[in-house]
């Protein structure tokens, strides 16, 4: 039977005052502020991935986690605070530079019919060779490492149309792979699949950081299978940071509560000792309704 985990006073999990000394951040967002036309998203969210680290967003729908990733690529550009990448201000870099720094793998994506598997892999070195390097006939060595490292290198030549949704999302992804980038944002990665094509999506994320030492960070809904691969947990609530930290830290009955709004139990996995949630109901949630 699983352990228990008892709860604290609050899900906040408290941070110090300043950063803790050590390696450069890969990825650094410092205090930024986000809305769009009537609705604020983000306000003053502070962020620092080191160099290899996997971490992981969650939250309920619409706390702002799609967004801070789109900010961290350089989609969007914040209304106040900064966010670097290796010490570049992303806002002051071209689109193509950014996407030299930062690969983002958005959450889906329509099949463009009869787009095969290498040509929809190619369009990732778009930032690297440029509209006519993309006109060469012939893959480059960083295509074919790209659709090797996820294992679909024999479908090359099919419709990415014709494959299942497990098959397109590891197309996807050495989409992103092939940007060649330090640092990968992955947007709900595992959205319609079954469980056992989402545990292979995230196997094989967790393989690619350590094979290529990236860094990741990556937005999920489902908050055992972030416990059970990140090594950091960040929760957003109404567009701030409600709680940051290891999974076996962070995962308590408060965290369900009050970000999640559910009552329940946290128990540890037997064998690896990652937190394991049994929620129970639904609980009362305080939304603030400028961050909805």
């Amino acid at each position: 039977m699983s352990e228990l985990i008892g709860e604290p006073e609050s899900a906040t999990n408290p941070a110090p005052d300043a950063p803790a000394p050590g390696p450069a951040a890969a990825l650094d967002i410092d205090r930024v502020s986000f809305g769009y036309p009537g609705r604020r998203v983000l306000d003053e969210v502070s962020l620092r991935v080191r160099p290899g680290e996997f971490v992981a967003l969650v939250g309920l729908n619409g706390c702002g986690k799609s967004t801070l990733l789109r900010l961290a690529a350089g989609v969007l550009r914040p209304e106040s605070g900064r966010v670097s990448v290796d010490g570049a201000d992303m806002t002051r870099i071209s689109r193509r530079d950014a996407a030299r720094k930062v690969a983002l793998l958005h959450q889906s994506a329509p099949a463009v019919p009869g787009l095969t598997v290498r040509q929809l892999v190619r369009q990732g070195r778009y930032a690297a060779r440029g509209p006519l390097g993309m006109l060469r006939v012939g893959d480059d060595a960083v295509t074919v490492r790209a659709m090797r490292d996820v294992g679909v290198e024999e479908w090359a030549d099919r419709p990415v149309e014709a494959l299942s949704g497990g098959e397109r999302q590891r197309v996807r992804l050495a989409l992103a792979l092939a940007q060649d980038t330090p640092v990968l944002l992955l947007d709900e990665p595992t959205t319609y699949l079954d469980l056992r094509h989402q545990l292979e999506v995230l196997r094989l994320v967790a393989r690619l950081r350590d094979e290529r030492r990236l860094t990741v960070l990556m937005v999920l809904h489902d908050l055992d299978m972030a416990a059970r691969f990140a090594e950091r947990l960040v929760a957003l609530r109404n567009g701030r940071v409600a709680a940051e930290g290891p999974p076996d830290q962070v995962v308590t009955p408060a965290l369900l509560r009050e970000v999640f709004g559910v009552e329940g139990r946290v128990g540890r996995d037997p064998e690896h000792g990652w937190p394991v949630c049994y929620p129970d109901r639904p609980a009362p949630i305080e939304i603030d309704n400028g961050f909805h």
